[in-house]
């Protein structure tokens, strides 16, 4: 599809293009879905100026977590490229002061060589439920390794407040998030919707924090809906 709207997909925390392989797969139809890595980058501001650097001049985006706060910058820096943004269980908010210390602490663990524990307490603890996605997760999270963690940890403590931004998003803009969220809770993705002018809410029944992949045909039906008014 040589004239389609390219969708640059963005990845979370400490994920793969496999977050996004459902939609990279069945997206095809309506659109040119794009994965682009953020890894090896030290800042917020960071990846979005790599995602600026090799996107097409015009461009819808969905950011799924750590990627929704990337989209946000991309509309500071460049809202004349932006077609429209999808939020998937993301949040207009900084980092909160307990949520920073938290983080604080894994990078402590990690720094002292305790990696897999950390992860098998934060990231894996609730997936108990969904095994295979679990082993997808500590596959992802051994492959990208500790340093990454580090700085992707880093990354998400300092980012700026996207808060102050909504009322000047002017691209269709819709929030998807997971009813059970317990990472970024569904207010996260109210607020996003109530702050930009004609947003829409879809909310995912029975899904936690990882939409993309803990229900990918939801998500991938939602992206559908939402490039459908591109």
């Amino acid at each position: 599809m040589a004239h389609a709207l390219p969708l640059l997909l963005l990845p979370g925390q400490m994920n793969d293009e496999g977050v996004w392989r459902h939609q990279l797969d069945h997206l095809g139809e309506v659109a040119d879905p794009r994965y682009v890595s953020l890894l090896q980058r030290e800042s917020i501001a960071d990846m979005a100026t790599a995602v600026l650097d090799d996107a097409p001049p015009r461009f819808a985006v969905a950011g799924f977590s750590m990627g929704g706060y990337v989209a946000f910058e991309l509309l500071r820096r460049a809202p004349e490229r932006v077609i429209g943004v999808a939020f998937v269980s993301s949040s207009a908010h900084p980092d909160m002061p307990e949520r920073a210390a938290e983080r604080q602490g894994h990078v402590k663990m990690v720094e002292a060589g305790d990696y897999e524990k950390m992860f098998e307490d934060e990231f894996l603890l609730r997936l108990k439920d969904k095994p295979a996605l679990a082993e997808q997760t500590r596959a992802t999270l051994l492959r990208l390794g500790p340093e990454e963690f580090i700085r992707q940890s880093n990354t998400c403590m300092t980012r700026p407040d996207s808060r102050p931004d909504l009322p000047g998003i002017a691209c269709p803009a819709i929030a998807i998030c997971g009813r059970q969220d317990d990472v970024l809770p569904l207010s996260r993705s109210e607020e996003i919707v109530a702050g930009i002018p004609g947003a829409r809410l879809a909310v995912i029944e029975d899904c936690g924090h990882s939409a993309p992949t803990e229900r990918p045909q939801a998500t991938t039906a939602l992206l559908r809906y939402w490039l459908a008014g591109l």
